[in-house]
């Protein structure tokens, strides 16, 4: 969570069900096409699309995550028409459509900046990391730092539950530093999330209550974006491994300043109890934002390791064992953040494509196919 170009406007940016907002009658989850090749949406060598369809009109709007029943997505925007300056939460039901000006409900305080939401096994609650404790206002977001493309890690993150409706009823970390980016084991019994508390960038887990943290990773590095296999026994991150003199040094140096670099990272995967750590990729320039396949034996994941100015980002799918790579999107701009619905049938991710040109990063939903 593009950059260098695409990344730099992407990621930085990224109550009741009902409301009264307009939806698409005729754009609805599950309708098929009788080739892929007459959705406009889907290019041709996209094949795992059956179908697809883009629910946001404006914006960017990214890591949309799915309850645990498959009814509804809760996702991060900064549209300005929805009256939000920077990243906040908002809900959808599965078979709504957003233009830019008509808003879905919005689950976070607008106060501050948010990332990373996500459902609890019970539907009606979610986590998200938020900023408003120490201020109102947007916190400044700096792209660059000696001409390289930066992310700001801000100290000012700690993880929070809310309900549907915008109540946070339970704050979960409390540490000093960054608390950010949890995700909930589709078993319903842990979270994992990057902290800052050991001094790095490292995993944790908890209970779903903030409960018996433990530390999962100790390399040096920006360990994060983790999620994990539907059985619950396995971790799936993004990592930054410096090895020089001069690596170490820069990385230390920018995580002094709450920043990191995320141009160089592989994925890596380990147990959920942090053993049986590895290597996943090797492939150079970012891979990031994985996601297990329903199977569990593969991840999806976007990458720009094909690219030579630091765009396209595409998705890819490799085997959980590191062979039989594959590239599943087929743009020139930026498709990341791929999510399974937990039944299986269904992918949502955010892309640039059909935004006539422009810079919005909008949400997709596809009906997969293997």
């Amino acid at each position: 969570m593009n950059r260098i170009a695409v990344l730099l406007l992407v990621l930085v940016s990224f109550s009741s069900c009902k409301n009264d907002v307009k939806k698409s009658s005729e754009n609805i989850i599950g309708k098929e096409v009788d080739s892929v090749v007459k959705n406009p949406l889907i290019y041709p060598e996209e094949t795992h699309f059956k179908s697809l369809r883009q629910v946001t009109f404006g914006g960017d709007n990214a890591e949309a995550y799915w309850s645990f029943d498959d009814k509804q997505l809760v996702f991060q925007s900064n549209n300005t028409k929805w009256d939000v300056r920077c990243d906040q939460m908002f809900l959808m039901n599965i078979d709504e459509t957003f233009m830019d000006s008509i808003a879905p409900p919005m689950i976070s305080t607008g106060k501050g900046r948010t990332t990373c939401a996500y459902f609890l096994p019970d539907n009606e609650h979610i986590i998200y990391a938020s900023t408003h404790l120490k201020q109102d206002e947007c916190p400044e977001t700096p792209l660059r730092k000696n001409g390289k493309y930066i992310w700001p890690i801000y100290d000012s993150y700690d993880i929070f539950v809310a309900d549907l409706e915008g109540n946070i009823v339970k704050q979960l970390t409390n540490d000093v530093g960054y608390d950010a980016e949890p995700t909930v084991s589709p078993k319903g019994d842990k979270i994992v999330f990057t902290s800052t508390r050991s001094g790095d960038l490292e995993l944790y887990t908890m209970n779903l209550d903030g409960s018996e943290v433990k530390q999962i990773t100790n390399e040096l590095g920006y360990d994060g974006g983790a999620f994990f296999s539907p059985d619950g026994s396995k971790l799936i991150f993004r990592s930054s491994r410096p090895k020089t003199e001069q690596e170490i040094k820069e990385y230390k140096e920018l995580l002094a300043e709450g920043l990191v670099e995320p141009t160089e990272m592989e994925l890596y995967i380990c147990n959920a109890d942090g053993s049986g750590l590895r290597k996943l990729t090797d492939l150079g320039n970012a891979n990031w934002s994985p996601f297990f396949h329903p199977s569990g034996e593969k991840i999806l994941f976007s990458s720009n390791f094909e690219a030579d100015r630091g765009f396209p980002f595409n998705l890819y799918m490799i085997d959980i064992d590191g062979k039989n790579l594959k590239r599943v999107t087929h743009g020139e701009t930026f498709d990341a953040f791929p999510v399974f619905s937990n039944d299986g049938k269904y992918l949502a991710f955010s892309s640039n494509r059909n935004n006539g040109g422009g810079r919005d990063t909008n949400l997709f939903i596809a009906e997969w196919q293997d």
